[in-house]
């Protein structure tokens, strides 16, 4: 089964399907021990209350920012490339929250055997956009060379 997306089959106002996922604690840990990020407000939740002045400890930002590019490529499929990606971090999220990471199309450009997709990328959680961005994602065309 084909699972690729082509460019032909894109339109403009098109959203992509949505990744909708809850960070566990224990994912936390090991975002921290992966990226060497020993910030505390991403493990003590004491620490997150009482000095920073949160209800819990935070999702990290880079952990977001990976999954707003994990549901762009998951949506290219093998055949896309993610080539052009912008976001800002403007909210928290806690563990345990659902949280979305959803893009819209916004303009699509021919480009040889490829064809560029623009978007309109957000993190959200419950409806509140934490994280918006751009992005641009090259497709292959039907019937093009390197299919």
């Amino acid at each position: 089964m084909d699972d690729q997306v082509y460019f032909e089959d894109v339109t403009v106002g098109a959203e992509i399907p949505p990744l909708c996922l809850a960070v566990s604690r224990v994912q936390m840990f090991f975002f921290s021990a992966a990226t060497y990020n020993g910030h505390r407000i991403h493990y003590d939740v004491t620490w997150a209350r009482d000095v920073e002045g949160y209800p819990d400890i935070l999702v990290h930002g880079p952990l977001q920012v990976a999954s707003l590019a994990r549901a762009l490529t998951d949506w290219a499929s093998g055949g896309g490339r993610l080539i052009r990606y912008a976001v800002q971090n403007r909210g928290t999220a806690h563990p345990d929250e659902e949280l979305q990471f959803r893009g819209l199309v916004t303009a699509l450009r021919p480009d040889g055997d490829r064809g560029l997709v623009e978007l309109e990328i957000r993190g959200e959680k419950g409806g509140t956009v934490l994280m918006p961005g751009t992005a641009t994602v090259s497709l292959p065309r039907r019937g093009k060379a390197g299919e």
